[in-house]
């Protein structure tokens, strides 16, 4: 009985030290992949991959554009950012969408949020479909975005993309409005729908999940402790996702300024997750975008700068989840245009990048500039089990 519980003690240590040490590094780099003094830290483009405009400002439309994010739906993608007439987190800011047949050609800009009065503000939610029906999330701040009140997300919907219904909120799964800002990017593993809301006090990132489909209601706060902070923001911030076998992994921004990413893994579909860790992941403290591929390749979408330039935007992958050591460019110093109006805080750069797979492509939207809406579509067979 003595050996047996010893060693059942020393099979608990040991897969205690275990748990410990992959929550203490989700994810890895490989050592050599950037070369942080080479021009695009030494990284070359994906073949086949084009760039293309969404939305370029002139003097008769807004200057200030950021938040961009993109979905496919029937037959077309569609893109929504939120616009403001020079700055950021001005009064002003409203949310609009274009879409387009080809992601070549795109539609004039149009609104999802209702034009701002007095200090409440719109900014992008993202989307989700089911196929059949099309959710634009928008993320409403009645009392303007530095307010430590927060603010909730309303959902509108369309069967064509063209007519949408009234703005209603989020439901929790006590039947009760969801208090928090969505963030714009969504994942269904397993039959459930991931993503995380900022909630208030300040600006907090909290997982959250849903079993409805179109993500409208019920939706679940999971249990995940933080690290700690200084104000009212958590250190953990924007996040995003990707799928690891049985397990999930949700990579964070890190507001301390380690320019390094967090992660945070659960082992029980979203109901609890470790307590968040840095990686060696270099990144320039803005959005970033993750995911699986169709054949299950791991990817992040970042500017993996170790320091606040957001220059060059990349694609990152691993076959794994646990090594990522590919990474190819997006775009790169060399082809970024020349900010053109001044705005607090705009600055050159890639900014804010989410992700889409559809039609063989890796869709990747962001704002140049905090200006230009732009889109870069990558051919999947060029990242997939692609060799190093």
């Amino acid at each position: 009985m003595r050996r047996c519980a010893i060693a059942l003690f020393a099979l608990g240590f040991s897969c205690a030290v275990q748990l410990r040490a992959a929550d203490e590094s989700p994810y890895a780099v490989a050592a050599d992949l950037f070369a942080p003094n080479s021009a695009d830290l030494g990284l070359q483009p994906i073949p086949g991959a084009r760039t293309f405009t969404v939305f370029r400002p002139d003097e008769n439309t807004d200057h200030y554009s950021n938040g961009a994010v993109l979905i496919a739906f029937k037959e077309r993608l569609y893109v929504q950012w939120q616009s403001s007439r020079q700055d950021e987190d001005s009064p002003d800011t409203w949310v609009a969408y274009s879409s387009s047949t080809d992601g070549e050609r795109w539609t004039a800009p149009r609104p999802l949020s209702p034009p701002n009065s007095g200090v409440t503000m719109h900014s992008s939610g993202g989307w989700w479909t089911d196929g059949t029906t099309l959710v634009a999330f928008v993320n409403v701040w009645p009392t303007g975005f530095q307010s430590r009140t927060g603010g909730h997300a309303v959902y509108r919907l369309s069967t064509d993309g063209e007519t949408w219904s009234a703005p209603h909120r989020l439901l929790a799964h006590d039947g009760q409005p969801l208090e928090g800002i969505i963030e714009q990017d969504p994942h269904a593993y397993d039959g459930r729908l991931h993503t995380a809301f900022h909630v208030a006090p300040g600006l907090t990132a909290q997982p959250h999940y849903t079993d409805d489909p179109l993500g409208l209601r019920s939706w679940v706060r999971g249990s995940m402790p933080h690290l700690p902070r200084d104000g009212a923001t958590s250190r953990e911030l924007e996040p995003s996702l990707f799928q690891r076998g049985a397990e999930l992994v949700m990579v964070f921004r890190d507001q301390a300024s380690t320019f390094r990413q967090l992660a945070s893994v659960s082992r029980d579909r979203g109901e609890t997750w470790s307590l968040p860790a840095v990686t060696n992941m270099p990144d320039s403290r803005a959005k970033q975008s993750a995911g699986n591929l169709p054949d299950g390749t791991v990817f992040l979408v970042n500017a993996p700068h170790a320091g606040r330039e957001r220059i060059p935007l990349a694609a990152t992958v691993s076959h794994d989840g646990r090594l990522f050591d590919r990474s190819f460019l997006l775009r790169s110093a060399r082809d970024l245009q020349p900010l053109r109006y001044p705005g607090k805080f705009k600055r050159p750069g890639y900014h804010y990048p989410k992700s889409f797979v559809a039609n063989g492509y890796l869709y990747v939207v962001y704002t140049t500039n905090k200006e230009d809406v732009e889109l870069t579509r990558a051919p999947l067979a060029a990242l997939e089990n692609s060799p190093r």
